[in-house]
């Protein structure tokens, strides 16, 4: 059987949209009828070679996406897939069954197939390393990115109190309706005196670079910073003094060197999490696979709000 994938040829080169021949699945593997596939910032850099360099190549891209097994919807993510051998960004994909997850009902695909990023990156920063809770006060840095816009919904629907930071003022309203209870436009410059009156106790960073200091600086004392990007610069000057004296903490979300198991049980409560109005992602922009080097320009870009995803089901 042929599909039409998105290869990496080479890196460093546009991928290829092509017919290949989809191997027959082995016993511990099943085909799948892909429907949409999520583009995250670590696509574009495998593409680069900066990211899984000694990997195969060629191979089809694409770590997390959803689609049809026997007419059932399911997630895909993990167990290598994008990374060690083919993904899913292709009209049918041949993949591990560990690495399918049944989506829940009431659960549209396209939500789905974002949620082993965006969803599982939310749910774990908030939950299980800022332990948020209702009494919080939360800055979240890049509000307006795939994962920033989730966790200003999660943090607004566990009733803490949750400011949106963005450099467009166009994404003031839209953050808003995401339930940040007021959004800063602005840089690093001043990010410390626009964040006064919150005195965050939890700010979310996806940015580093300068951004990091200026969030240890913002901080009322004993708040917590949790990392989990450096889109910003992966460099930059901390203010020592204040961590200690402040008695901060600093926590750092590594996702992709988390377990398979342990990255299963996080996007099994981030799909629950959503199917139960518990939070919220949002998909910006749905290009065909056709136009997938466009998607990981957009993403280098950061160009849009919430996530990017590709339609699969027509190649």
């Amino acid at each position: 059987m042929k599909t039409t994938a998105a290869r990496l040829v080479e890196h460093g080169r546009p991928l290829e949209v092509t017919e290949v021949d989809l191997p027959a699945p082995s016993a511990d593997e099943v085909e799948i009828e892909m429907a949409y596939g999520g583009v995250n910032p670590v696509d574009r850099y495998r593409a680069l070679g900066k990211v899984d360099a000694g990997s195969p190549v060629p191979r089809t891209l694409g770590a997390e996406g959803a689609g049809l097994v026997d007419g059932k919807p399911f997630v895909v993510f993990g167990h290598g897939v994008g990374a060690t051998r083919d993904g899913i960004w292709a009209t049918r994909a041949v993949v591990p069954r560990s690495a399918l997850t049944k989506v829940p009902d009431g659960v549209e695909l396209q939500h789905a197939a974002v949620m082993g990023v965006a969803g599982v990156t939310a749910w774990r920063t908030v939950t299980d390393l800022g332990r948020v809770t209702p009494d919080d006060r939360v800055l979240v840095l890049g509000a307006s990115g795939g994962v920033g816009s989730t966790i200003v919904s999660l943090v607004h629907r566990l009733g803490a109190t949750v400011w949106g930071q963005s450099g467009d003022p166009g994404n003031v309203e839209w953050l808003r309706a995401q339930g940040a209870d007021r959004v800063v436009v602005g840089d690093v410059h001043d990010l410390v005196e626009r964040v006064n009156e919150l005195q965050p106790s939890v700010v979310f960073d996806p940015l580093g670079g300068s951004f990091t200091g200026a969030a240890i600086e913002a901080l009322a004392p004993r708040g917590r910073l949790v990392i989990f990007g450096t889109s910003a610069g992966p460099t930059g000057t901390v203010p020592l003094q204040t961590i200690y004296r402040s008695a901060l903490r600093i926590l750092g979300y590594g996702g992709l060197r988390d377990p398979d198991n342990v990255h299963r049980a996080g996007l099994l409560e981030a799909l629950r999490a959503l199917a139960e109005h518990r939070l919220s992602v949002v998909v910006g922009r749905t290009l065909p696979l056709s136009a997938v080097n466009e998607a990981l320009e957009l993403i280098a870009e950061r160009a849009v709000r919430g996530k990017i995803a590709l339609d699969l089901r027509e190649g």
